[in-house]
């Protein structure tokens, strides 16, 4: 039985959400293609992880024996989150831009399945594991653009999931997604459709790949 972990970060709910709308497309095509699998849905926005503490952070260096009970009960929450993410057979992230960057649920979520030595490292617990990370956006910071140097969600999670976790990373980048709303933004509106049919188109066509690479 196959698991997809899935993971929203939006605050925004439903189909107000970007990044949760084109992510429910990619979880209703894998589903369908794995009618008998199991997905672990996180909603960050509605049931937040802690922000690690300091006793959360220093049990992951601590021998397990010499642990305080504080450290052992913030280190237990962590390892569920690292568990999770180890026996997925696949991981799809919702990862909208907030103000140039991810939002701080998710890196609150990184920063406990982040683990030297386990998650993170030499050899990468989950190292290998098919991650598909819908980055939406409200305007473009593709290559060539004003605001290029203002990417900070794709670059950023290329190095985390990627380089330090060793995931393999794919990205779907609907953009543009303020045009509708934003007057100053409405000459923008037929690129911004492209876009977001080029990313339902996408995320059906990942999961169904994905499905068919994981059966192989």
């Amino acid at each position: 039985m196959t698991t997809l972990l899935h993971i929203d970060s939006s605050v925004l709910p439903g189909e107000a959400s970007s990044s949760r709308s084109v992510a429910d497309a990619f979880r209703k095509a894998w589903e369908e293609q794995h009618p008998e699998g199991r997905v672990i849905h996180r909603d960050l926005a509605a049931d937040p992880v802690p922000h690690i503490t300091a006793a959360a952070w220093s049990a992951g260096f601590t021998d397990p024996s010499e642990r305080t009970p504080e450290q052992a009960a913030a280190f237990g929450e962590r390892v569920r989150l690292m568990e999770e993410l180890e026996r997925a057979d696949a991981v799809l992230i919702g990862a909208p831009m907030h103000n140039y960057s991810i939002p701080s649920t998710l890196k609150a979520w990184l920063d406990n399945v982040f683990l030297l030595g386990r998650t993170a490292g030499e050899a990468p617990s989950a190292q290998g594991t098919p991650v598909v990370v819908v980055a939406s956006r409200g305007g473009s910071y593709a290559p060539g653009t004003p605001r290029e140097g203002f990417e900070f969600v794709q670059n950023y999670l290329e190095v985390v999931l990627q380089g330090a976790l060793g995931l393999d990373v794919e990205f779907i980048v609907p953009e543009l997604t303020m045009a509708p709303s934003n007057p100053a933004m409405s000459e923008l509106i037929p690129l911004y459709e492209v876009s977001r049919e080029r990313a339902f188109r996408d995320a059906t066509a990942k999961a169904k790949a994905l499905a068919e690479r994981l059966a192989a």
